[in-house]
């Protein structure tokens, strides 16, 4: 179902101090997952950021050319802080052109340009391309892979380790399918200029055309990106992210028997995502959620919501059950800095916690004058 506005008024809110752990959605709902012929795999809502359903998502696995997003990534960094532009011609080294597995079949002393390479590496998952583009942005892919473990740091990626920039084996070369989407989840949100990428269907470079190996883009349209992976030791893998109304949902999965198989899952895990479950839009993007006393401050009240939309995902017919409490700091005292985090805001469905999201002041709230803050003192002390 498309992402829709929650019909009636967002749900009250209570103020709670209990703590929780936030369920996989999709164990609330009455059609269960299906069985996925997959070494490990998950799915993701990545409009209310809510986990669908998965399995063995924190085993750790070979990534195979699912690499290559990290990889784009950086690369994608690069070009945003204009390290890199994509007309830049880069030099092919022997390296790069004698790396093996999938090609994009570059020449050193043949010109190619940053973007050819980038269609050469998503679309094409050419090995040499992506040496190139790791030493295009760092000089060397050793100092490429140091760059990627840090960012796998940096974006919490905590059972992740990259050993090259390809993915081609290596038994320290690890990841889980949890990180994996994490990682596609910040490329879709953090560079959307360059998301389009991943739903081109071939790309030509040197008189040679080669297709995208990531068939739901010719079986599902909703599917516009993002990339596939094979070794022996990883299997078959594919990311694969739909954007179905205003709905976007994300799938990982390694381990599949053959390229068939792995589409075949994906798609099957796609359209289960998207059948039985609404998104619903719970408060707009700076809405006050609760708007609590403030002690010592030059305003009695403080609003506390979120910059950005808070969306939920629930089983099918089920948006009308979802309830809102809130944990937060009390008392509040000013000053208060707009974006300070002071609460949670916690959602349930029947009593079962499916989502929790940072509260932030909205509007600053500074301190009152030297009698203000006095009576708030006396008050405090009594309270």
């Amino acid at each position: 179902m498309p992402a829709t506005a929650l019909a009636a008024a967002a749900p009250p809110v209570t103020t709670s101090s209990a703590a929780s752990s936030v369920s996989t959605v999709g164990l609330l709902s009455s059609v269960p997952a299906p069985a996925i012929a997959a070494r490990a795999w998950v799915a993701i809502d990545l409009t209310s950021d809510q986990v669908l359903a998965e399995d063995r998502a924190d085993d750790r696995v070979e990534p195979a050319s699912l690499t290559k997003v990290m990889t784009a990534y950086l690369v994608f960094n690069a070009l945003k802080e204009k390290r890199l532009s994509l007309g830049q011609s880069v030099a092919v080294s022997h390296k790069a052109w004698r790396t093996g597995g999938s090609r994009m079949f570059i020449e050193p002393r043949k010109p190619v340009t940053v973007e050819e390479l980038i269609r050469g590496m998503i679309t094409q998952s050419g090995n040499d391309a992506t040496v190139a583009l790791a030493e295009a942005v760092a000089g060397s892919e050793d100092a490429f892979v140091a760059l990627m473990n840090q960012e796998a740091a940096r974006l919490g990626l905590k059972n992740t380790h990259f050993t090259n920039s390809t993915g081609l084996p290596d038994p320290q070369h690890v990841t889980t399918v949890r990180d994996l989407a994490l990682l596609a989840k910040r490329l879709i949100q953090d560079h959307p200029d360059f998301y389009g990428y991943y739903k081109e269907r071939e790309f030509t470079y040197n008189k040679i055309t080669q297709p995208n190996r990531n068939r739901l883009l010719w079986v599902d349209p909703s599917v516009d990106g993002m990339k596939t992976g094979h070794t022996e030791a990883a299997g078959y893998c594919l990311i694969a992210s739909a954007m179905r109304g205003d709905r976007r949902v994300l799938t990982v999965l390694v381990g599949a028997a053959s390229e068939n198989a792995r589409t075949q899952e994906s798609l099957k895990l796609l359209n289960w995502g998207f059948q039985n479950f609404d998104t619903v839009r719970v408060y707009e993007a700076n809405q006050a959620v609760v708007e609590p006393k403030v002690w010592k401050g030059n305003a009695s009240k403080a609003k506390l919501g979120s910059r950005s939309a808070i969306w939920v995902t629930v089983p099918r017919g089920q948006a009308g059950n979802v309830k809102s409490t809130v944990e937060r700091t009390d008392p509040l005292v000013a000053p208060l800095q707009a974006g300070q985090q002071v609460g949670t805001l916690k959602l349930t469905l029947n009593d079962k916690p499916v989502r929790e999201v940072p509260l932030t002041v909205l509007e600053p709230v500074d301190v009152a004058g030297i009698f203000g803050r006095a009576f708030d003192a006396v008050r405090l002390w009594f309270n």
